[in-house]
């Protein structure tokens, strides 16, 4: 196993511009006539359009992720699948659309640990959002877990927390390969595992297509949109705790009280995603 600690505090820059085309596709991709977000701003994680991956495609490896190297931001581990595992993000400020904005990207922490599924890395890095020449705006933590190849010999078992007592409001939603395949055009995601079905089942043993983490986080975001539209979202944290896949029917549940809402993601075999926010009075 390499040695870890060398990656902590590695900083990478990045730079954007904050167009309004981008936004209005997300709102596509979500099925708003009239987006339920305030004009002239960034929705809440609108950032996760921009700073995208621009590395050539000889420098693609065989998951559609861009090849890991020794001098990159992220640890060269020998552990072929990779997961978005969940963020901390705090809202600071507005980013307004059509300008220059930049992204600050630090290595906080990397972990060697083992689990069920055998050994795991754990990599949280840290993203500083803002408009060129201002404060940041947006303060996120992400957090990346990188696992050993599957075992094609086993087969896939996903298990879901009991989503017990229905929540407040409900909207259910099917992602199927067209609603995968726009988002993954959005964010520049050429992971395999959410377009190519054949990799996503033989390489990495799901046993179909995988809605994105993002995705998920996003519709359960924009669920609590719908309920207070307009409103300013302080903060906002997510986790996986099991995988969706296309196809499945999900039930995005919210319960809210004053400044605090409860989000979830549930599918067919119990609760997927959990996420809280705050948002303004």
């Amino acid at each position: 196993m390499i040695d870890l600690s060398s990656y902590v505090g590695r900083q990478e820059k990045s730079r954007d511009w904050s167009d309004r085309g981008r936004i209005a596709r997300l709102a596509a991709t979500l099925d708003h006539a009239i987006p339920p977000w305030r004009d002239g701003v960034l929705p809440p994680l609108g950032h996760w359009l921009y700073f995208t991956p621009s590395e050539r495609q000889s420098q693609i490896g065989a998951d559609g992720h861009p090849m890991r190297t020794d001098d990159g931001l992220l640890p060269n581990v020998d552990l072929p699948r990779r997961m978005w595992a969940g963020s901390r993000i705090t809202f600071l400020d507005d980013l307004a659309v059509d300008m220059p904005i930049v992204r600050t990207s630090t290595v906080v922490s990397a972990t060697h640990k083992t689990g069920r599924s055998g050994n795991l890395v754990l990599v949280t890095v840290k993203h500083e959002v803002a408009c060129e020449g201002d404060a940041v705006a947006i303060v996120e933590e992400q957090d990346i877990v990188y696992r050993q190849a599957a075992d094609p010999a086993a087969s896939f078992a996903r298990t879901g927390a009991d989503p017990g007592e229905q929540d407040q409001v409900t909207r259910s939603i099917t992602p199927d390969p067209v609603m995968l395949f726009r988002y993954s055009a959005l964010t520049f995601n050429s992971h395999r595992i959410h377009y190519d079905r054949d990799y996503a089942v033989a390489e990495e043993g799901y046993p179909s297509l995988v809605i994105q983490g993002p995705l998920v986080a996003t519709l359960m975001l924009d669920h609590l949109m719908r309920h207070v539209p307009g409103r300013f979202v302080r903060s906002y944290q997510f986790r996986a705790v099991s995988p969706l896949l296309e196809g499945d029917r999900v039930e995005l549940g919210l319960t809210i009280a004053g400044e605090c809402a409860d989000l979830r993601a549930i599918g067919p075999v119990g609760v997927g995603m959990t996420a809280t926010a705050v948002i303004a009075a």
